[in-house]
């Protein structure tokens, strides 16, 4: 129980070094060029984000953690947080796409690849712990909808 605690604690740790890392594009652009572009009217208030990131890299953390301490020697293991580690560096890297290059396609292409991931994630996640894999599923929802998000942002601004 202890070996879960700490599996936990870092991967908890690692998600939100992750986020904290990805929220420095963010804030590099979100009150000056995110404020110019034309969003459609489902779009979030920008005071949502923070709390909702943060209560979702909690939950990936949790679950990694919990996958982690399964033991990392098993294949099966090893390849869920192989896949875990991929999605979460696609999360860092769209904010870094989307925010720091102001590049809304691109942006695009990199969400759907992390939805794609985060999907894989969830089902190597579903055969080591289906409570982890479950604690997957809010995120992946919210990126889901971030994708249409950043897909309408596209569309609306050429």
């Amino acid at each position: 129980m202890k070996k879960r605690i700490v599996y936990i604690t870092i991967s908890v740790l690692g998600c939100l070094l992750i986020g904290f890392l990805a929220s420095i594009a963010t804030q590099s652009s979100v009150n000056d060029w995110y404020t110019t572009l034309n969003k459609p009217d489902f779009t979030p208030p920008n005071e949502l984000f923070a709390p909702v990131w943060t209560a979702l890299y909690i939950l990936m953390g949790v679950a990694a953690g919990i996958v982690w301490s399964k033991g990392y020697h098993h294949i099966w293991v090893k390849t869920a947080l192989y896949h875990f580690v991929i999605q979460l560096l696609l999360n860092g890297l769209w904010s870094i796409v989307f925010f720091g290059l102001k590049n809304p396609l691109l942006g695009l292409i990199v969400i759907v690849a992390l939805l794609t991931m985060i999907m894989l994630t969830i089902k190597w996640f579903r055969v080591i712990s289906k409570p982890a894999a479950l604690m997957m599923v809010p995120y992946l929802l919210w990126v889901a909808f971030a994708s249409v998000l950043n897909y309408k942002i596209w569309e609306l601004n050429p």
